[in-house]
């Protein structure tokens, strides 16, 4: 049979079996292994399936993830985010929207110790929404503001999802988080002039509240960007200035969080053993998704889909950006009923050949461009996972008002994928100066 007619015919199974509700990782390593039974042989198969999952529960390079994982669940149930956007409050909450900026701020600096979208959702969502409630802000801006912002957590290391990435296409995991430094801020300002636009063109959306005291700024900044800090400092200062490797930066990062949060008596045993069997979950997960797409990229690889697609792009012979453009409208489509990790892994056996072979295009810049994505997609129907876990914290607001709100947010990411594209150098300049 012809490879690529069975790539096909294997990619089409993968979505059917996605559609019938079976786990990614599951789906993955099973369409791989049918796949690669009916191009080779059975017993070939049960090899390669047998070394990939023993391969990559053994990996040293994948014990990273659990160190960060855990260093995000304790900052999640250490109330950690508290401090950080009343901090941010403080600073920003009399102006025009000033506390749906505020979440941008706070969940930007959140992001620095906690690289979980949904444990970021579920934190801004539990402190921000009350209070935007009291100062009678429109649900769709107070909801939709806190599934955007949230995303921003994707960007700013340290980050699973660079993690993964990191891992699956073999790059160095500190230049990964350097480049997703400047493109983070540059997201978190498009998405509070965003916010500024709305607000200004419909004062009603959000009212303005009173203005805090020096005073009241500066114990905020005391109390709000202490563990953060430290924490920033010691565990990816440590990182970036070559004093640990990711995992070990991963490891200070955790023990260090903890300490401080014990010593300031914000964690107890109840709390460490939720962070504990949060992360267990999570990166058991990571580890299955990571094995069964390496069992599905192997099959890819057989079925020389990723070749011909490189050949086709150069008989084509247009432009690299008009082709890269077409792989960031399949992302996006897909981003839609795919979740972001599972979706990395799925695509980069397919596209990053093409991308960085082929098109010669950066592969440090092609994963800041896949996580600007993927933090779209989470907003976007029908998966769009961030609105359905702001919806599980704000019971009474409607989906719909939600999905509505999120639109906005989703035109500025566009933007952001625009000025990454026009200027990737927002991405690569500064892995280039330090590495």
């Amino acid at each position: 049979m012809n490879p690529i007619v069975v790539g096909i015919v294997g990619t089409i199974a993968f979505f059917v079996l996605l559609i019938l509700r079976m786990p990614v990782a599951y789906a993955m390593a099973i369409v791989g292994f049918a796949g690669f039974s009916c191009l080779s042989s059975p017993e070939k198969a049960f090899r390669i399936v047998s070394q990939d999952f023993y391969s990559t529960f053994s990996s040293y390079s994948l014990t990273v993830a659990p160190t960060f994982i855990l260093m995000g669940f304790i900052a999640f149930y250490s109330g950690i985010g508290m401090g950080l956007f009343n901090l941010a409050n403080k600073f920003v909450g009399h102006l025009r929207g000033g506390l749906a900026l505020a979440v941008q701020m706070a969940c930007a600096l959140f992001g620095t110790v906690c690289g979980s979208l949904p444990a970021t959702v579920a934190t801004m969502g539990s402190i921000a929404l009350p209070e935007m409630k009291k100062y009678k802000y429109a649900d769709s801006l107070s909801t939709a503001c806190i599934a955007a912002g949230a995303s921003l957590g994707s960007l700013i290391p340290p980050s699973v999802l660079f993690i993964v990435y990191g891992i699956a296409t073999e790059q160095s995991i500190g230049r990964l988080f350097m480049a997703g430094i400047l493109p983070g801020i540059m997201h978190m300002c498009i998405y509070m002039i965003t916010i500024l636009l709305l607000t200004t063109k419909n004062p009603s959306l959000a009212p303005v509240v009173p203005k805090a005291s020096w005073e009241e700024r500066l114990a905020a900044f005391r109390g709000g960007i202490l563990e953060a800090g430290i924490v920033f400092l010691l565990s990816l200062g440590g990182l970036f200035l070559g004093w640990f490797t990711p995992t070990e930066a991963g490891a200070v990062g955790a023990f260090s969080i903890f300490v401080i949060t014990f010593l300031e008596k914000k964690m107890d045993y109840a709390k460490l053993k939720q962070a504990l069997g949060n992360t267990t979950k999570l990166t058991a997960m990571i580890f299955l998704l990571v094995a069964g797409a390496t069992v599905f990229g192997r099959f890819y690889a057989i079925t020389r889909i990723p070749f011909e697609l490189s050949s086709w792009a150069t008989i084509l012979d247009l432009p690299p950006f008009l082709i890269m453009g077409m792989v960031i409208l399949i992302y996006l489509v897909l981003g839609m009923i795919i979740d972001a990790l599972p979706l990395i892994l799925l695509t980069i056996p397919i596209f990053y050949p093409l991308v960085t072979d082929t098109l010669g295009y950066d592969p440090i810049w092609f994963g800041v461009i896949i996580l600007l994505i993927t933090s779209m997609a989470v907003m976007t129907p029908p998966v769009g996972v961030n609105v359905y876990i702001v919806k599980g914290v704000a019971k009474d607001v409607p989906l719909e008002a939600i999905f509505k709100g999120v639109w906005p947010f989703v035109l500025a990411d566009l933007a952001a994928i625009a000025l990454l594209i026009a200027f990737p150098k927002i991405a690569t300049f500064l892995p280039d100066l330090l590495f």
